[in-house]
């Protein structure tokens, strides 16, 4: 089956009328009654920076999660965050933006690659402690608009020391770069083998025109985990260039009922929760 990663958080997090705490905690239960694998609920981040994120543990208290066994995970974006996370019982998995672009790194975190390092390796180890798993993601994984350097051979080195340090969910992200097929190909199609016993995905941020190739590249090379976000809202805030949007959670359950890898997925429900978004998200 597809595991297909629903982010409200990403929809949210540069949405600039701020949506009240209850009518999160309300969207977000009624996400949980579609099936997806995985909802990133928020993140713990500055709320000076991301103002929107500034109730995500606050989300956490209030949500009735005894009917459901979709995953649930959050953000964290420094080790403060991460130990913060590690404690709540409630969540399943933590989240964290990992990158080899300095660039990249300084306008995200204000971090330097050596440092978003050690925030891995620690976050790693207190989500072993805490049972909970790690999702390391790697942005800019597909080159970037910075003119840092880039090569596959760079990204499978850092995917190696990831994999080493213990990540076994690693997904890829391109952030602001509009990607192509082929390039997907080759990265999946390259690394998949590489670390078989590694759980790649695929965190695509594209318009709405070509997301069916893109999908389509990933999925035939191997990789069974997408993240999306209904309609697509949403994006990177702090890339510093133009937000490209998500990919719409609509198009991945399309693509995955063609490919009959639907699993779970209530369609009523998600029919539902769609027109629910419209509201949420009107500005």
């Amino acid at each position: 089956m597809m595991k297909i990663i629903e982010s409200p958080r990403e929809g949210m997090q540069g949405f600039p009328r701020i949506i009240p705490l209850m009518e999160k905690v309300r969207y977000i239960q009624h996400l949980f009654r579609v099936g997806f694998d995985t909802i990133e609920i928020g993140s713990v981040v500055s709320p000076k920076v991301i103002p929107q994120m500034a109730d995500s543990l606050e989300i956490l208290k209030k949500l009735d999660l005894s009917h459901t066994s979709t995953n649930r995970m959050c953000l964290a974006v420094n080790v403060r965050g991460a130990e913060i996370l590690a404690m709540k019982d409630t969540l399943t998995h933590i989240s964290y933006p990992f990158s080899f672009s300095p660039t990249f790194l300084k306008l995200n975190v204000n971090s330097t690659v050596e440092q978003s390092f050690d925030v891995t390796e620690t976050l790693i180890d207190l989500c072993l402690k805490s049972r909970k798993q790690p999702v390391i993601y790697i942005s800019m994984a597909f080159g970037n608009p910075y003119g840092d350097p880039w090569s596959m051979g760079l990204l499978a080195e850092w995917v190696g020391k990831l994999y080493h340090a213990g990540a076994r969910i690693i997904a890829f992200s391109n952030v602001s770069v509009e990607i192509d097929a082929a390039l997907i190909t080759q990265v999946y199609s390259t690394l998949i083998p590489m670390f078989p016993d590694v759980e790649f995905g695929l965190h695509l941020h594209t318009t709405n025109v070509g997301w069916y190739d893109k999908v389509n590249a990933a999925y035939l090379s191997g990789c069974r985990r997408f993240d999306g976000v209904i309609n697509g809202w949403g994006g990177c805030p702090m890339a510093g260039k133009e937000m490209l949007g998500n990919l719409k959670t609509e198009n991945l359950i399309t693509f995955a009922e063609e490919k009959k890898r639907l699993g779970n997925i209530d369609q009523t429900a998600f029919a539902e929760v769609c027109k629910m978004a419209e509201e949420v998200f009107e500005e």
